[in-house]
């Protein structure tokens, strides 16, 4: 299984490499504007408005096949084995287990609280 999402992995970042070439290259709907307004041959505000042309449809393509190894990454990744319980139901701390023959280490008992500032010695120093 971990193969498998390598592969996905691999297809996925292709993928958005190739999108990000492809969106790059591609000149946007106000570089038409400058034309119809100064020289273009073009009959309405925004340039021809006709079907997608091939970097357009590839750049679709590729966002479909990203978009779907971004699901299939997510369903791998989320069907992993669930786990028992809760992390918070697990021990706490491990705590070290004393040598036989030797005697116990007592623990440090707790300071007691500070008793709350008040007034100007509340008033954080420097």
């Amino acid at each position: 299984m971990n193969a498998f999402a390598s592969v996905i992995l691999a297809i996925q970042m292709l993928t958005a490499l190739a999108m990000i070439g492809l969106i790059l290259i591609q000149h946007g709907k106000g570089a038409d504007m400058g034309a119809s307004f100064g020289g273009g041959s073009s009959g309405s505000l925004f340039g021809a408005s006709g079907s997608a042309n091939f970097l357009s449809r590839t750049t679709g393509i590729l966002a479909a096949v990203f978009f779907v190894a971004t699901l299939a990454l997510a369903y791998i990744g989320n069907s992993r084995a669930p786990t028992t319980g809760s992390v918070l139901e697990g021990p706490a701390a491990s705590v070290p287990v004393p040598a036989a023959g030797t005697a116990p280490a007592t623990p440090a008992a707790p300071a007691a609280p500070a008793a709350p500032a008040e007034g100007a010695a509340q008033i954080p120093t420097k």
